[in-house]
C-alpha cells in the first residue's frame, strides 16, 4: 500500500514562500486592473470589491468547502467556511489597518453604514440557516438568494 507522497519541512517552508509570493504578485495585477474594468465594462468598484473579488479569491476555499460537504462531512465544511469569515473580520482586517500605519498608508477600521448593515445582515441569515447544524437543500437556496440580493444592493 502507498502512502501520500512526503515532503520535508524544509521544502515545505520554501514552496510556501514560494507560492506566496505568487499569489501576492498576481493580486497585484489583479488590484492593478480594477479600475480598467470598471472604466470598461461600467461596474461599481464596490460590486467589484464585495462581489467578484471575494468568490475568484477564494476559489479554492469554496471548492474545498464542496467537496467535504459532498463527502458528507458537513461540520469540516462548515469550519472552512465561518472559519475564514471569522480570519478576515478577527484578524487580516486589523493587520491591514496595522500594517498600513507602519507602511503610513491611512486606513481606518470606520466602514461605511451600508456595508456595515449587509454585513450584519449577512451574518444574521447565515446564523439563522446553521443555527440547528444541519442543511438542506431549500437552505442553500436562501443563501444564494441572500448573495444575490446583496450584489443587487452593490
Amino acid at each position: 500500500e502507498e502512502g501520500w507522497p512526503s515532503m520535508s519541512w524544509e521544502a515545505a517552508t520554501v514552496m510556501l514562500f514560494i507560492v506566496t509570493l505568487l499569489i501576492a504578485v498576481h493580486s497585484e495585477y489583479l488590484v492593478g486592473s480594477i479600475h480598467d474594468v470598471v472604466t470598461n465594462y461600467g461596474l461599481p468598484e464596490s460590486f467589484i470589491g464585495v462581489i467578484l473579488l471575494p468568490i475568484v479569491g477564494n476559489a479554492a476555499e469554496h471548492l474545498t468547502a464542496v467537496t467535504v460537504a459532498m463527502k458528507n462531512k458537513v461540520d469540516l465544511a462548515m469550519g472552512v467556511a465561518v472559519g475564514s469569515s471569522a480570519q478576515i473580520a478577527l484578524f487580516v482586517f486589523p493587520f491591514t489597518v496595522c500594517a498600513g500605519w507602519v507602511l503610513d498608508q491611512p486606513l481606518t477600521l470606520a466602514v461605511q453604514p451600508m456595508n456595515a448593515l449587509v454585513l450584519l445582515m449577512a451574518v444574521l441569515v447565515a446564523m439563522a440557516i446553521v443555527q440547528d447544524g444541519e442543511s438542506n437543500w431549500l437552505e442553500g437556496v436562501m443563501l444564494m438568494a441572500a448573495y444575490l440580493m446583496i450584489a443587487i444592493v452593490f
